[in-house]
């Protein structure tokens, strides 16, 4: 499975070019590879590219000198039949005893080889785990000469995805220039409907400007 950004692959690197569906699973996007294969698009032209990748370590149980002596015995007794077959093969009239005896000599060893392994690592690991890498997405890519054809089997399935929004450093933001203040006096008029204060009286004597009594 190829694991590139971007929906267009970056040329000369041995996975063919252009993204024509996305799925949210890698098991969606194998079934649309064997739909288009079906479809005797050639497998060579078609690629599966997950995008934004990230790694889920599963913890599945606690480690323990049990927990290390059992799986050091079942690979031991896997290591003791590929001896026992080699020994078969090597002398058919071989007895059952030896036969037998390589098995207990294999799970021997592979018991102190995992005590000894786990002796080792416990003081920094003292679980056992998965490691799996996941993606958010999955596209299927094919060739530039098989876009239409792969769309057409698709059907609905197929479309482009969506472009990945590239983060803008702040230092290439454009600079936005400062609203100047408004200057006194200078306010926009009242809109329709908009009740305006009345107009305060002025200063100075209210007698003033007043006519005088005629005698």
């Amino acid at each position: 499975m190829s694991m590139m950004g971007g929906g267009r692959l970056p040329q000369g690197v041995g996975e063919p070019g252009q993204a024509i569906a996305s799925f949210p699973t890698y098991e969606a996007a194998q079934k649309a590879v064997s739909t288009l294969i079906a479809a005797e698009i050639p497998a060579r032209d078609i690629a599966i590219v997950g995008h934004d990748l990230r790694s889920v370590e599963r913890v599945t149980g606690r480690l323990g000198y049990a927990e290390a002596a059992r799986s050091g015995a079942i690979n031991g007794l896997l290591l003791g039949m590929l001896f026992s077959a080699i020994l078969v093969l090597g002398s058919p009239s071989v007895p059952i005893q030896a036969f037998v005896g390589v098995l207990f000599v294999g799970i021997a060893i592979g018991m102190l080889l995992s005590l000894i392994t786990y002796s080792l690592v416990r003081r920094r690991r003292d679980f056992a785990s998965v490691m799996q890498v996941v993606a958010e997405r999955y596209d299927v890519t094919v060739s530039a000469s098989d876009v239409a054809k792969a769309r057409g089997v698709l059907g609905p399935r197929a479309h482009a995805p969506a472009p990945v929004a590239e983060p803008v450093d702040p230092a290439d933001a454009p600079a936005v220039a400062p609203v100047p203040p408004t200057p006194p006096g200078s306010a926009d008029p009242p809109r329709y409907g908009e009740r305006v204060a009345p107009p305060e009286p002025s200063g100075g004597d209210p007698d003033e400007g007043s006519t005088s009594d005629p005698r």
